[in-house]
């Protein structure tokens, strides 16, 4: 397979859905989304829509993701009594970069690595802010 750069709400949900296929299978994270999502279907297109928005905000979309990560995985850290860490940031971010770099290269893809690392360290930081002010 030839690769090319992420280019399309296509080649995104082809991204997602293909991260996620690995991240619910991974030992070390994949309970906390196999226990916390009901509807995949729905998920995975919440988050095709939260990529393409952070991806390509300067096009006009279709669909545009409207929603707040931060409060969703701060609820998701209490389900879990406060067990999410940053080894577990670690793997998803590893098992991301693992993902574009089997299905892209480009601009756009290494931008989408830049902004996982960014969001991955931020959402840490507020789980772990949530949790001196409960």
């Amino acid at each position: 397979m030839t690769k090319k750069d992420i280019n399309t709400r296509a080649d995104i949900f082809l991204l997602v859905s293909t991260f996620y296929d690995k991240v619910r299978a991974d030992k070390t994270i994949g309970y906390f989304f196999n226990d916390t999502i009901d509807d995949w279907e729905t998920h995975l297109d919440r988050l095709t829509s939260f990529w393409e928005t952070s991806l390509f905000m300067t096009r006009r979309l279709e669909k545009k993701y409207y929603g707040n990560p931060l409060d969703a995985h701060v609820k998701v850290d209490k389900k879990f009594k406060h067990s999410i860490e940053n080894l577990h940031f670690g793997v998803w971010l590893n098992l991301w970069f693992q993902t574009i770099d089997e299905l892209f290269v480009g601009d756009i893809a290494e931008n989408a690595k830049r902004r996982a690392r960014k969001m991955g360290t931020f959402m840490y930081m507020k789980i772990y802010e949530a949790r001196q002010n409960k």
